[in-house]
């Protein structure tokens, strides 16, 4: 999630975070909590936690739970009942019932330890300030920048740390397994697909290196079972989250035929038995099956994904599948030498970096190097400001959203903002203007 607190509301914006606030990280927090929960490895990156430490952020997310989301059900529901549409009706009265009661979740946890003190006990993981990708940053102060800030965030926040660091879009280079170690990380996840092939047995054994972090492969063809075109969210039942109504509400299946809640979860306690029974063929004979997901795509983008998740859980109970947690699997499992030949990855389009450093995107990129370099070439440290404005900058959301033309000129927009506010920030200009990033990486570390 990038920092969109103070930028924004809709179509692109605060709602965003709203929006997964309500429908992924509520959900999946009750998940969590339940048997089997403690083996889900979380990661929480801390510009997210900058956003759900504030409480007026959280405030506004109850406001527009509380008030827009009826007022839009309602308008919809209108609409097509006055169409004939009864069933689709229906469908958005039940879906008010759940925004109505993620509200009231909401209001109930801002009373106490708050939405990020109720995931605190099971974050296990950090990553860089502000999902930037690390392979693409100029300067080694640039990328601890990023990856201690990320850190220090972590400790702050949640307590213990064991070294579990998640490399945003799991772009990792050979050259920074030496920064990775400098900053205490003791292991994240790599995407070797491209070098080892889909399917091999590599892919299942943490590897080691001399001087750097272990480096956990994804299994792809585990991953993909769920994120992939033709994964578990593409099929029938599941609520279409493209097709919307007027005020932006999902009614209808994947297939075009009415959303069926209960036959969308039917589906989906069978393919978490697929899924367990998958996966139990895959470690048969021995080995760790790392399947890493994007928060978000549960419950937010694949409207079922959480409920599938509880049933992963409940299945790989019921039938021995052990799941375990990547800081205590390493406990467990002596990695092997990683090949020398590992070269640049990512789990991004074509397993390289083209999807953030592209003809497409190039500009962002090299606007963001040239930032860097000129803060690294500064004789006295940049004002805090400054280094907000480059976290802010650095942030991969920005190139990723403009590849998949999903939010029209708004990461352009946002990167030029940060971009400018940076040089005036280096000429000791005053900023009055809003909006500032008044809470984004309040723990900067790693530039002297």
């Amino acid at each position: 999630m990038p920092y969109v607190e103070g930028f924004g509301t809709w179509p692109f914006g605060e709602e965003w975070l709203w929006e997964a606030i309500a429908t992924s990280y509520l959900p999946l927090l009750d998940v969590l909590a339940s048997p089997g929960g403690e083996a889900v490895t979380l990661s929480i990156t801390p510009v997210l936690a900058d956003q759900l430490e504030q409480r007026e952020v959280m405030a506004r997310c109850v406001r527009f739970l509380e008030e827009i989301r009826p007022e839009s059900h309602r308008r919809d529901i209108e609409e097509l009942t006055g169409a004939g549409e009864d069933q689709l009706a229906a469908e958005l009265a039940r879906s008010a019932d759940e925004y109505a009661a993620a509200a009231r979740r909401l209001r109930e946890l801002q009373g106490g330890e708050g939405l990020l003190g109720g995931l605190a006990r099971h974050v296990t993981w950090t990553s860089s300030a502000t999902h930037a990708i690390l392979p693409l940053l100029a300067t080694d102060t640039g990328t601890l920048l990023q990856v201690q800030t990320g850190v220090a965030s972590h400790r702050r926040r949640f307590g213990g740390w064991q070294g579990g660091f998640w490399l945003p879009e799991c772009a990792h280079a050979p050259w920074l397994d030496a920064l990775l170690d400098h900053a205490g990380v003791r292991a994240t996840c790599v995407e070797l697909t491209g070098l080892f092939g889909l399917g091999d047995r590599r892919h299942l054994h943490p590897l080691g290196a001399d001087d750097g972090p272990v480096l956990w492969p994804l299994d792809r063809s585990t991953v993909a079972l769920v994120w992939s075109a033709d994964g578990y969210p593409s099929r029938a039942p599941y609520r279409d989250y493209h097709g919307h109504t007027t005020h932006r509400h999902h009614v209808w299946r994947n297939d075009g035929a009415p959303y069926d809640h209960a036959a969308a979860l039917a589906q989906a306690r069978g393919d978490a038995a697929e899924f367990v029974d998958r996966v139990l063929a895959r470690v048969a004979g021995g080995g760790v099956c790392v399947c890493a997901l994007d928060t978000e795509l549960l419950g937010h983008w694949w409207y079922e994904g959480v409920h599938w998740l509880r049933a992963v859980l409940e299945e790989s109970a019921r039938r021995g599948l052990r799941l375990t947690g990547l800081d205590e699997a390493l406990q467990r499992h002596e990695p092997v030498p990683a090949p020398a030949d590992l070269g640049v990855t990512s789990w991004g389009e074509g397993g390289d970096l083209r999807t953030w450093s592209g003809p497409q995107v190039a500009d962002l990129a090299w606007r963001a190097r040239r930032a860097e370099l000129r803060l690294a070439a500064a004789t006295v440290r940049p004002p805090d400001r400054g280094l907000r404005e480059l976290l802010a900058l650095q942030s991969s959301d920005w190139a990723f959203l403009h590849t998949r033309a999903s939010a029209g000129d708004y990461p352009l927009r946002r990167a030029g903002e940060h971009h400018a506010a940076l040089q005036r920030a280096l000429a000791g200009e005053a900023d009055a203007g809003e909006p500032t990033l008044r809470g984004l990486a309040p723990d900067l570390r790693g530039w002297t």
